[in-house]
């Protein structure tokens, strides 16, 4: 059964004097480029089954934007995304995709950027997203890896990594 992972880091977050930062709030640059990253999903000719979403504010303010241009898909807040490694966000993966075709995680750096370029097989994998991607995972960048295998048989090295996109892409601010 062929399945596609979308990975979405958090869109641009504010550094409010005394906040934590579990709590930061999206920055007004955020609050641009996420809706701008969602209408792209929108257009897509699939959606997710189910988005995974990390706890932190500014990762569900980040889907808060999005949602609306994927109606009717299911998002589970989890907690284990912030400050996961790759690692732990590829053992989340592999028990979450169940029958699912499509499973999107919003969540942080490093851990996103380290997992997308290390399930990405270079052979198979689009060259210049690659190249991209293994420079700078940009907030509200958006990664998509594809595979022939079920969510179990995902593992490092498994993957295409068939689309890096960005804010600045698709026309919006450059993002850090």
């Amino acid at each position: 059964m062929p399945v596609r992972l979308i990975l979405m880091r958090h869109a641009k977050s504010a550094w409010p004097d005394g906040v934590a930062d579990f709590d930061r709030p999206l920055a007004p640059r955020g609050q641009e480029a996420a809706p701008l990253m969602g209408r792209w999903l929108g257009k897509q000719p699939w959606k997710p089954d189910l988005v995974l979403v990390s706890a932190a504010r500014r990762t569900r303010e980040t889907w808060a934007h999005v949602a609306p241009t994927l109606p009717g898909v299911d998002m589970e807040a989890t907690p284990s995304i912030y400050a996961a490694s790759a690692g732990s966000l590829l053992d989340l993966v592999r028990e979450s995709g169940g029958a699912m075709v499509t499973l999107m995680l919003v969540g942080h750096n490093p851990g996103m950027q380290e997992l997308a370029f290390g399930l990405a097989d270079p052979a198979a994998s689009d060259r210049e997203a690659l190249r991209r991607l293994s420079r700078k995972y940009p907030t509200a960048g958006i990664a998509i890896l594809e595979q022939d295998g079920g969510w179990k048989d995902v593992a490092p090295g498994s993957m295409r990594l068939s689309t890096f996109i960005t804010p600045r892409a698709l026309g919006g601010i450059d993002e850090d």
